[in-house]
């Protein structure tokens, strides 16, 4: 086998509309595919490349202990002020490493999202 890239990262999601109101409102998402129908739901949006998509299928649920995406953010303290604003929970709070700073939150549907900004010089 030879993997050629990444095709993308999905989120499982229990309520599609609340799940799509986080990351269009509060991460600032736009939608580049919804697909609906009796089998499942499923959002993608495309970013920089690569493509994290939400969905619906049956015996798929949401876990804040599964893998999570890791954000990257023009502005780490402006977007840590902003979820705190906005009352979204932590799962960990802001951190630094010797490449980046991050942090942890959980959105709707219970799942881990890694908020990140790398340090100058670092890809």
């Amino acid at each position: 086998m030879k993997v050629l890239e990444f095709a993308f990262t999905c989120y499982p999601v229990i309520e599609m509309a609340r799940a799509r109101a986080f990351y269009e409102n509060i991460i600032g998402l736009v939608p580049s595919m919804v697909h609906d129908s009796p089998e499942g739901s499923w959002t993608e949006y495309e970013l920089a490349g690569g493509t994290f998509a939400i969905g619906q299928a049956p015996g798929w649920s949401p876990t804040a202990e599964g893998a999570s995406i890791a954000f990257e953010v023009d502005d780490f303290d402006g977007t840590i002020a902003e979820l705190r604003e906005k009352n979204i929970p932590f799962k960990m709070e802001p951190f630094e490493t010797p490449v980046c700073r991050m942090a942890f939150i959980l959105d709707t549907e219970g799942s881990t999202l890694c908020i990140h900004q790398r340090k100058p010089g670092h890809h």
